[in-house]
């Protein structure tokens, strides 16, 4: 049975055809990797504080590892990355001062296939922390004691120094008095001399 000219190029466009798709279809599969969706902050971005970092991949990741470096290689990250499926959350230490940072980050996704990248971003416009208030009543009471004390310093310098006499008075006022004691030796010393006299006077 011979066939025509025209169904033999019908047979052959589509065994053509089906050998394509079977290779695009096996190629689709092996290139289709998982990949990051979206960053908070996102590439070149510019914010004025940063608490958290989050990253979005098309597809569930696993062993995440993420680290944001500032302007020396210092480093800002809080603890372990925590994953949700696709979603991974990195805390920052702050606030963080006005300045260029890096997200880098690597992951393994959901083929087995490791995934890493770096994503640059500026902070500008960060406040800058005020002191506590407990740092500023302990200095607050540490100059207002410094006052007392040289006020008081200052009181008992100014203050009169007591006269010889007031002096003399207050000495005399804790021990025994001088007087009582002349008084006592003058009548021991008589009675000593009528002793004497008497006992010159016995036969």
């Amino acid at each position: 049975m011979k066939r025509s000219p025209l169904a033999a190029l019908t047979a052959t466009l589509a065994t053509a055809l089906l050998a394509s798709g079977l290779l695009l279809g096996s190629a689709v599969p092996a290139l289709a990797h998982d990949a990051l969706k979206r960053s908070s902050p996102a590439k070149n971005a510019v914010v004025e504080s940063l608490d958290e970092v989050e990253l979005e991949f098309s597809a569930k990741v696993r062993m995440p590892f993420v680290i944001v470096r500032g302007d020396g290689e210092a480093q800002h990250q809080s603890g372990k990355p925590e994953v949700d499926g696709a979603v991974v959350r990195q805390a920052v230490k702050g606030p963080l001062p006005d300045g260029k940072y890096t997200i880098a980050y690597r992951v393994v996704s959901s083929d087995g296939h490791p995934i890493e990248g770096e994503i640059p971003f500026r902070v500008k416009g960060a406040e800058t922390p005020s002191p506590s208030p407990s740092v500023s009543a302990s200095s607050s009471a540490a100059s207002s004691g410094s006052s007392s004390g040289s006020s008081e310093a200052t009181l008992a310098a100014s203050a009169p120094a007591p006269s010889a006499t007031e002096q003399a008075a207050a000495e005399q006022g804790g021990t025994f008095p001088v007087w009582l004691i002349i008084v006592i030796g003058a009548l021991v010393g008589i009675g000593i001399g009528f002793l004497l006299s008497a006992r010159k006077k016995q036969p």
